[in-house]
């Protein structure tokens, strides 16, 4: 028992330096506040074919809603300027991304509204003047929403 006792703070110190080295908190990353910008995308043969980034994404495009967007917008009390906003500043996010869909990519873009909604918003691009917006997402908080 005193042998145990006599090591205890070096497996306790051990065990910190383990859990310290798979956060990394020594080189300050804070993987959850990284920006998130690009994601491969794998083929079925393997090889990486593009890249989730904002090339194909023009920020400043003129949007057009679908009714579904409009009815998520209306339900989850989404403004037409709150989506320009998350257009503009929002981060991508490529796990909700997808450049493989059809007619055209979407792009998930994720962020805070000047009234503090945490908003995901996915836009469709099919050319660099429009693009769609094809859903609205309240991050924080579920709404009742009935759209078809």
């Amino acid at each position: 028992m005193k042998s145990l006792q006599k090591y205890l703070p070096v497996i306790l110190l051990a065990l910190l330096l383990l859990a310290g080295w798979h956060q990394e908190w020594w080189k300050g990353n804070d993987k959850s506040s990284a920006p998130i910008t690009e994601k491969p995308v794998v083929t079925r043969s393997g090889k990486a074919a593009a890249t989730v980034s904002d090339a194909l994404l023009n920020r400043q495009a003129r949007l057009e809603y679908t009714r579904h967007a409009m009815c998520r917008m209306d339900c989850r009390h989404v403004t037409k300027g709150e989506v320009e906003e998350i257009l503009a500043k929002g981060k991508i996010n490529p796990d909700k991304s997808n450049l493989q869909d059809k007619p055209c990519p979407t792009y998930a873009l994720e962020g805070y509204s000047h009234e503090g909604q945490h908003l995901r918003i996915v836009f469709a691009p099919c050319d660099q003047e429009h693009a769609k917006v094809i859903t609205c997402i309240d991050l924080d908080k579920d709404w009742s929403c009935s759209c078809e």
